[in-house]
């Protein structure tokens, strides 16, 4: 059965998704090389991340949020629900400049989530559609491919619109994750935590971990677009 003139012959647009994977791929591997490095600069303070974590939420007047240890490496989050901060076994009980700016960024969201922060309350009230979106787009464009009728015309569209929540999502993310940033850095260099030039490799790190956000929603709208490309003028056949 031929896909809109594309058959099961080689796929042209294929190529944005090469595309997509080798940002996702490159922006990856700069944070780690770049957490790497400055995991092993030892801050002055010799805070380590959860003990800077609990000074930067109390400087906030944030008293009802816990601090736990969760495993694995760069894992760290905040859940808004539970209000519950999340630090990785690489942050979590070191003392790195690295580790400290990860936990101070995990601070900026709950500080965040305390001011009310539009971007993030916007992304908070999208995850259940996104991840429906995320989930039902492929196999309803896959079903819609195979069948030869206007409903399978109207499921691809339905797909392209579920995938496009998803991508909705990543956008929405990007000002929510480079705001935390400069949250951290700004309490990081008010209370003391990290001098001038720790700041300075403070934001390395968080610089490099934003960039797998902007990777991820580069690589997300590249394969939208895959999707337009391949079925946008079907109608027209």
């Amino acid at each position: 059965m031929p896909f809109y003139g594309y058959g099961f012959y080689f796929d042209p647009t294929y190529i944005l998704v090469i595309i997509g994977a080798v940002i996702c791929l490159a922006a990856s591997a700069r944070v780690k090389l770049t957490f790497r490095k400055y995991n092993r600069v030892r801050s002055m303070s010799g805070m380590t991340g959860a003990q800077a974590a609990e000074r930067i939420l109390r400087a906030a007047g944030i008293h009802d949020v816990s601090i736990e240890h969760v495993s694995g490496d760069l894992t760290d989050h905040y859940d808004p629900r539970r209000k519950v901060l999340r630090l990785s076994d690489s942050t979590y009980g070191s003392a790195s400049v690295a580790a400290v700016g990860v936990a101070a960024h995990e601070c900026g969201h709950a500080i965040q989530h305390q001011k009310s922060y539009a971007p993030l309350t916007i992304r908070g009230a999208i995850v259940p559609v996104a991840n429906f979106g995320s989930a039902a787009a492929w196999p309803l464009i896959i079903i819609g491919m195979f069948i030869s009728s206007n409903t399978g015309t109207l499921l691809i569209d339905i797909g392209i619109i579920c995938f496009s929540l998803a991508v909705m999502f990543q956008l929405v993310t990007l000002p929510v994750e480079f705001n935390a940033s400069r949250r951290a850095v700004r309490i990081l260099g008010e209370t003391g935590i990290l001098d001038s030039q720790e700041l300075r490799s403070t934001r390395k790190v968080l610089g490099a971990a934003a960039l797998t956000y902007v990777a991820g929603a580069a690589a997300a709208i590249l394969q939208l677009l895959r999707l337009v490309l391949l079925f946008g003028g079907r109608n027209d056949d």
